[in-house]
């Protein structure tokens, strides 16, 4: 597994992303398989193995978070591939500002606004 980019201080009971790689991650210090839907809270798994074809639906767990989710990183995979059209502007309409990247650049990011507190969620699809 690689490791998640340099931890800025994060607030204890925080789902940090630790590293990712191998078909996983792991978060807060537990190794979990494929692919996650991470909150600042709470881990869930997610079934998507690729971006391809992605919908409105396929985010229902970013679509219904309490507190509502307002900055969704979505990984895509290993290498940056181009966003499902009309995703972005179905997240908008539903208050959420989408950032699509690599999987490996969301981990990341996902650590930064989370010691920053930000109402964020991360979709990430499992490399190896």
């Amino acid at each position: 597994m690689l490791p998640g980019a340099p931890l800025p201080e994060v607030p204890a009971g925080r789902q940090v992303i630790n590293a990712y790689g191998g078909g996983g991650f792991r978060v807060a210090d537990r190794p979990l398989r494929g692919s996650l839907f991470v909150f600042p809270d709470h881990t869930l798994a997610w079934t998507r193995s690729d971006s391809s074809d992605l919908t409105i639906g396929d985010l229902a767990p970013v679509l219904e978070a309490e507190p509502k989710v307002e900055i969704l990183l979505l990984g895509c995979g290993r290498d940056f591939v181009d966003e499902p059209g009309g995703l972005r502007k179905a997240l908008r309409e539903r208050g959420i500002a989408l950032e699509w990247m690599a999987t490996g650049a969301a981990c990341g990011t996902f650590n930064i606004l989370l010691a920053e507190e930000r109402r964020v969620a991360a979709a990430l699809i499992a490399v190896d």
